[in-house]
């Protein structure tokens, strides 16, 4: 799809990803609980990082996926041998010895649009080693031309994002994400 300078190429999600992804998903849910919420919230996200929860996620993942290619993109940063070289991997495409994934963003898949009437950007994480570098940019980009491309009840996307993380609301006001409602929740 897209290379930013750093080396970090922003592509399709690919079953292969599948560990590396769940890694990064870890880091989304600890995060959310760590960053923006106390020790309470924290607790919450990780019991749910179950072995049963990381088995219906992926297959989640892999279903959006295959419905709605394009969906779910990943960050690899690619770094090639002493050399310089890549190599190539059964596709053909270059892939470091060293590649792995560093971040991804997930937009709900078309068939369900009208959950919110939008396109419902689900999910966006980067590890924080490549904050700040771009990549971010690169997957929201990635996000922002497939939710283009959607047949959609309406022509916004929509998101929630935590009041208390001040670093992603400054990154959605960055891209022109206004107040659209409120998200509240109970337990049930």
């Amino acid at each position: 799809m897209s290379e930013t300078p750093d080396g970090v190429e922003v592509r399709p999600y690919e079953p292969g990803d599948a560990a590396a992804f769940w890694e990064l998903k870890r880091g989304f849910e600890l995060g959310i609980g760590e960053g923006t919420g106390g020790d309470d919230k924290l607790t919450t996200y990780e019991a749910k990082l179950t072995d049963d929860y990381r088995e219906r996620y992926l297959s989640w993942v892999e279903h959006c996926a295959s419905d709605d290619p394009g969906c779910v993109v990943v960050a690899e940063a690619v770094s090639g041998d002493e050399d310089g070289d890549v190599g190539v991997d059964s596709d053909g495409d270059d892939r470091g010895d060293d590649a792995r994934l560093v971040g991804y963003a997930f937009a709900l898949p078309e068939e369900m649009t009208f959950i919110w009437d939008a396109a419902v950007l689900n999910e966006l994480f980067l590890d924080a080693d490549y904050r700040g570098t771009g990549v971010a940019d690169e997957l929201m980009e990635a996000v922002l031309d497939h939710a283009r491309s959607q047949d959609l009840p309406l022509d916004r996307i929509v998101l929630d994002v935590d009041e208390a993380n001040d670093r992603a609301r400054a990154f959605y006001d960055r891209y022109g994400f206004d107040h659209w409602g409120e998200l509240v929740a109970r337990d049930l």
